[in-house]
């Protein structure tokens, strides 16, 4: 009973003292933060699709393999792609065959211009023969005009066959670079079918099972780092202009409990996601915990500002933002640096001047 009593006194005592929440202001280090929720993801994290459309025929590693640059993930099967390289083959060994082999157009070609070029040696003979005679008033003109005639023809058909042969041998060319080409072509094509990581990493998921229908629009596997892991961080457009580069953030993992690990942004997106007003902002940990998954989330909190021994008042004293109550009236303030339970006091009021509680 003397000790209920003694609890009612001090009660009473200390209502008397601390009127209406009677205080005055305190000198404290004041830290100024952005806060942000939280995303571990993985560094280089991409999803990987397929170029060509099929029928998946095997994942070749599984989730949580570790993969290298090159390294085949899945096999994706269709047979045009396999039918067009034969043909294309073909196609190329044809060409080739036109150009090279023992029966080829340019062959005969080139016999037809051996020919050309005996009866033109031959019909050249004759007609300067001839020409020689005519000179010296011998031989009819009829025979000097025929082997004239004989002659030019002789020529104009060795340089029209000489001239087809230069376009053949040009065209069959160009028709064994395009079969080439093709069959290149047909080649990567059917290369595509391998789906293959592009980068030193770890496979996070697989999205297809064997026997189901690839395109081109469907992810089919996210791959990225196994060892470094970006902090993902969605800020508040009306915070995002006091984020910067190499600010020290907080982090608390739901993971971890209460584990404060630190960090250091990185990189800001600069594009607003419309959906729900916010930027990104990527940070990176000092210091990561041993084990890390893509996914785990949390909270942070960037710092912006931080002082020391600042004079601050509690925010609930605060009056619109720029007033408070005191002994003579409500004052005017101006405040600096706050978070969310104190504001730094610039002028208005000293560490002497007692404030109230608002009515």
């Amino acid at each position: 009973m003397k000790l209920f009593g003694t609890v009612i006194l001090f009660l009473i005592v200390f209502s008397c003292s601390n009127p209406k929440g009677k205080i005055r202001p305190v000198e404290r280090d004041l830290t100024e933060s952005v806060y942000s929720s939280v995303t571990i993801q993985p560094d280089s994290l991409y999803q990987s699709y397929a170029i060509v459309s099929g029928i998946l025929d095997m994942n070749l590693v599984e989730e949580g393999d570790a993969v290298s640059v090159g390294d085949p993930i899945l096999q994706i099967i269709n047979n045009t792609p396999k039918l067009n390289a034969e043909n294309a083959k073909l196609s190329l060994h044809l060409a080739q065959e036109n150009f090279n082999g023992n029966a080829t157009i340019l062959e005969g070609i080139r016999n037809e211009i051996e020919a050309a070029i005996l009866k033109y040696k031959n019909d050249s003979i004759n007609y300067f023969r001839q020409k020689n005679l005519w000179n010296q008033k011998i031989g009819s003109k009829m025979q000097y005009d025929t082997k004239q005639l004989n002659y030019k023809l002789s020529s104009s058909n060795l340089r029209l066959l000489q001239s087809k042969y230069n376009s053949t041998k040009k065209e069959l060319e160009t028709k064994v670079k395009q079969a080439q080409n093709n069959y290149q072509t047909a080649l990567i094509t059917n290369r595509d079918f391998v789906v293959k990581s592009k980068i030193n990493g770890k496979v996070y998921a697989l999205y297809k099972e064997p026997g189901e229908i690839v395109n081109t629009q469907e992810p089919l596997a996210s791959i990225g780092s196994a060892s470094h892991f970006i902090i993902e961080m969605l800020v508040d457009e009306v915070d995002i202009v006091r984020i910067a580069k190499h600010q020290k953030v907080i982090i608390q993992l739901d993971a971890y409990n209460s584990a404060i690990f630190t960090g250091v942004v990185s990189k800001i997106y600069p594009k607003k996601d419309e959906r729900n007003q916010t930027f990104k902002v990527e940070a990176v940990f000092d210091e990561a915990p041993k084990i890390l998954y893509p996914g785990l989330s949390g909270e942070a909190n960037i710092i912006i500002d931080k002082k020391e021994n600042v004079l601050t008042i509690p925010k609930a004293y605060l009056i619109d933002d720029s007033q408070v109550k005191t002994e003579a009236g409500l004052v005017a303030i101006t405040i600096g640096l706050q978070n969310l339970e104190f504001v730094e006091v610039l002028s208005g009021i000293t560490k002497n001047t007692y404030i109230y509680t608002p009515d």
